[in-house]
């Protein structure tokens, strides 16, 4: 396993956190396991991973939305407990704002961002309204989940964050949409030291924007946040060269998954006679009319 060979404060940090999901099987895995790892003030980190790998669990309690109360653990935030003292300025952007049925209601996109201040941020806000390409007389119950997903990100980002959680919400974006945003995000980075940790699964045209990688398998760090720069060695061909480095980690992901189900674990996949064969054992399983 490599380290992050980093002497400042760091910004993000967090010490033997181990989290499992309430409600689940006691037999279950946690969800993560003794995690531990720092990020330096205006990184911009790329968290790559299968699905599953616990990259949106990490964003949630980083973002305050897990409560974690066992000892020993530690998670700052800007020299802050994440727990205890939540620091601001910290914003978390998922995917399950879009299904919230409040934004999904009859309200117009221009009375919806004044509601949630966007009178007071109207510099940035006007500037995201146009890299965003947003309507501000759309109503929300009648937009693509693509253009209330850009009005999401203009309400998230309109005021100065200094640290920005990221969990896959550029999915619904158009290409051209989502370079301009990244493009953004890189520069509000670089020019105010503000510091991002993007879990995604899109990484073309991505070569340009993270300062750090890091790679999560099964609730741990494989590979904790690592400088760019340092992946010089990768041949890409035609891909970027982040789309290599990650399809590379997501294929020994797999193959580690297979090795643990030749040892026991849970096979994934097609299983043999999931259905009966014989009609009268099937009917009797299958009948619902009843």
């Amino acid at each position: 396993m490599t380290t992050t060979n980093d002497t400042t404060q760091p910004e993000v940090y967090a010490r033997n956190l181990t989290y499992l999901h309430y409600g689940l099987d006691k037999n279950a895995e946690a969800a993560l396991i003794d995690i531990s790892f720092s990020l330096p003030k205006g990184s911009r980190t790329i968290l790559v991973g299968a699905n599953g790998a616990g990259k949106s669990t990490l964003l949630q309690i980083l973002a305050g939305k897990r409560l974690i109360s066992q000892e020993g653990t530690e998670v700052c935030i800007k020299g802050r407990d994440v727990f205890r003292q939540y620091p601001p300025g910290i914003t978390f952007l998922g995917t399950e704002w879009a299904m919230n049925p409040v934004v999904r209601g009859d309200i117009v996109v221009r009375d919806f961002l004044n509601s949630v201040g966007g009178y007071r941020h109207k510099a940035r806000r006007d500037q995201l309204l146009d890299i965003l390409d947003v309507d501000l007389d759309w109503h929300m119950h009648n937009v693509s989940d693509g253009e209330r997903r850009r009005v999401q990100l203009v309400m998230g980002l309109m005021g100065e964050w200094d640290v920005l959680l990221l969990d896959e919400v550029t999915v619904d974006l158009d290409v051209l949409v989502r370079d301009d945003l990244l493009t953004f995000l890189k520069k509000d980075s670089e020019e105010r030291g503000a510091t991002v940790l993007y879990a995604t699964h899109i990484f073309d045209g991505l070569d340009n924007f993270p300062t750090h990688v890091a790679h999560m398998r099964l609730g741990k760090f494989v590979t904790l946040p690592e400088p760019w720069e340092s992946f010089t060695d990768v041949v890409s061909g035609s891909k970027s060269r982040l789309y290599s480095v990650a399809l590379q980690w997501l294929k020994e992901d797999r193959e580690h998954r297979r090795e643990l189900e030749n040892n026991g674990r849970k096979r994934r996949g097609a299983q043999k006679q999931d259905v009966p064969s014989d009609s009268e054992t099937f009917y009797k399983k299958y009948d619902y009319s009843h």
